[in-house]
């Protein structure tokens, strides 16, 4: 069974992020905006997820008074719909309740459905839509958010979650 361990990234990580944000992404941060995230921003929570030593995902949140802002989200292609971004978005959740955020927000490009799915899954919900957002094709972005997150609900679906991803990893 592979072994999952999930880690706060560091700026020692920013070369295998750039390696997974320019396959993720048609306009990627560049490594200096991930430095900066890491170094200085004191909003800025980051976890990485490795399988095997190798970084495979990683995953990024702003806390914001009681709100957590999901910045990114990235899984290699490879790893993809295997549990990682699940775990990796458990795990920011479980940051943001550490940080008292009271909900957690998102922007999602409409044509990703795949992320969608993703968020839905965990009690997003959509709230708005920001009108050609993206700067690299204008694309509009879904605003989404999250029950309260100490709610028994959403604490239902993230346990639920969970036991998915423990049952198809072994923690490390």
């Amino acid at each position: 069974m592979r072994a999952l361990v999930l880690a706060p990234l560091t700026v020692a990580d920013l070369g295998e992020v750039a390696v997974i944000e320019n396959v993720s992404f048609t306009a990627p941060w560049p490594t200096s905006a991930y430095t900066t995230e890491l170094t200085t921003n004191r909003l800025a929570r980051y976890v990485g997820a490795r399988i095997n030593g190798t970084l495979v995902g990683f995953g990024g949140i702003w806390l914001m008074v009681d709100e957590a802002h999901v910045t990114t989200m990235a899984v290699l292609p490879a790893n993809r719909r295997t549990g990682v971004a699940t775990a990796l978005l458990l795990e920011l959740l479980q940051e943001a309740r550490r940080g008292g955020a009271r909900v957690a927000t998102l922007d999602v490009r409409v044509s990703n459905s795949d992320a969608q799915r993703l968020y839905r899954a965990f009690g997003f919900a959509e709230v708005g839509r920001r009108i050609r957002y993206y700067d690299d094709n204008g694309e509009d972005a879904l605003v989404m958010t999250t029950a309260e997150l100490e709610s028994p609900t959403q604490l239902a679906i993230e346990a639920a979650l969970r036991t998915r991803v423990e049952e198809g990893f072994a923690r490390a």
